[in-house]
């Protein structure tokens, strides 16, 4: 973008931005490449400099990427990193730190980073991102003071593309995953080279027309509650049991010998501490998953209102189902339903357990 591009060159440029757009329209992507290009030696974002090489694959010295791995950013992590980012830069123009989900800040988080963005070190730059500009999503004292870029969803051509191109995805498939990820250029990747992921979208478009006796009530509430649950533990099992490791080494908890009997139990503390956060991030792992599901529904629902007008669909490889479900539903129907899988989000958001919340769907999804 301009304005991206002309900051990086040192025309307009403010230290706090807040990059917003809907789901998959690659605001950290956007954020990373920006900051790339403010440390970029020829202010261009050349993508070829060290400062760009480092930045994009997140190592350069003075580039922080902060995302939350819980359901919350803290204020104790966001205090640490605003006297971090206070320091003078050591080896680029710039202290920059991005922060992704900036809607996931806690109000202790967003009083602390308010301070810094209020009255920022000379040298320092906020990134923020966040899948909306509301007040209600971005503390509106923050979301003024901060310059704002807005993105949008990219077309399905365009996905494709990078699929095919960078992906090296067949071109068949690549096209089919484009169509059907709403825009998500992260989903429709997975979609395209998971066999479980498509199973899983599979079995949550099942649903609304297979609910047909009181039982699948819970028979269906189970599968969404399950099926978040089996990501939430490969998710997991890919990343904790080597970030362990990792933290033993570090802190010479596998050593023996004389002298090693503290350095254990230091290591054992800092593991404990890492299991905390651990399980914080397996249940909003979990929880996004059950969102995507819930995404999946709405959109199938939505589908159906819009069918009669000749509407793009969201989901055009289900269009028989769709077709036949426009039939038989009223649209006043056919709204409630859609209305319901809407309050589910929000009751998660708002930390009802899940399966509750899901139960409580899928009840109403019932009746119609």
């Amino acid at each position: 973008m301009a304005v991206l591009s002309a900051a990086a060159a040192g025309e307009g440029m403010t230290h706090s931005w807040l990059f917003t757009g809907p789901p998959g329209s690659g605001r950290t992507v956007a954020a990373r490449a920006f900051a790339a290009a403010l440390q970029c030696e020829s202010r261009t974002g050349c993508g070829e400099c060290a400062h760009c090489r480092t930045v994009m694959a997140g190592t350069h010295a003075d580039v922080r990427f902060v995302e939350p791995e819980g359901l919350s950013i803290s204020v104790a992590e966001m205090r640490s990193l605003v006297q971090t980012a206070a320091r003078r830069p050591s080896t680029g123009r710039w202290q920059i730190v991005i922060v992704a989900d900036a809607d996931r800040l806690t109000e202790g988080a967003s009083n602390a980073l308010l301070k810094a963005v209020e009255e920022p070190p000379a040298r320092t730059v906020f990134l923020l991102c966040a899948p909306s500009d509301h007040p209600e999503d971005v503390m509106v004292t923050i979301r003024s003071r901060c310059r704002v870029v807005t993105l949008r969803t990219p077309p399905a051509d365009a996905i494709a593309r990078v699929l095919i191109e960078r992906d090296g995805i067949d071109e068949e498939r690549a096209r089919w995953a484009a169509s059907v990820c709403g825009g998500h250029v992260g989903r429709a990747r997975r979609l395209a080279t998971d066999e479980a992921a498509r199973s899983r979208r599979a079995e949550v478009l099942r649903i609304p027309v297979s609910l047909r006796r009181p039982d699948d009530v819970f028979a269906f509430a189970d599968l969404l509650i399950t099926a978040a649950e089996a990501d939430a533990v490969a998710e997991s099992a890919r990343r904790d049991e080597a970030e362990e490791a990792e933290l033993r080494i570090a802190m010479g908890g596998d050593g023996t010998g004389r002298g090693t009997a503290g350095a254990k139990r230091a290591a054992e503390a800092a593991v404990n501490q890492l299991r905390k956060r651990q399980k914080s991030r397996a249940t909003r792992t979990q929880r996004d998953s059950i969102d995507l599901a819930l995404v999946d529904l709405a959109n199938f629902y939505r589908d159906v209102l819009v069918y009669p007008t000749g509407a793009t669909l969201t989901h055009p490889d289900h269009e028989d189902q769709i077709r036949s479900a426009a039939e038989r539903w009223s649209p006043e129907s056919t709204l409630r339903r859609l209305e319901a899988v809407l309050e589910c989000r929000e009751a998660l958001q708002l930390n009802v357990k899940p399966r509750i919340a899901v139960e409580a769907m899928v009840t109403a999804l019932a009746r119609g």
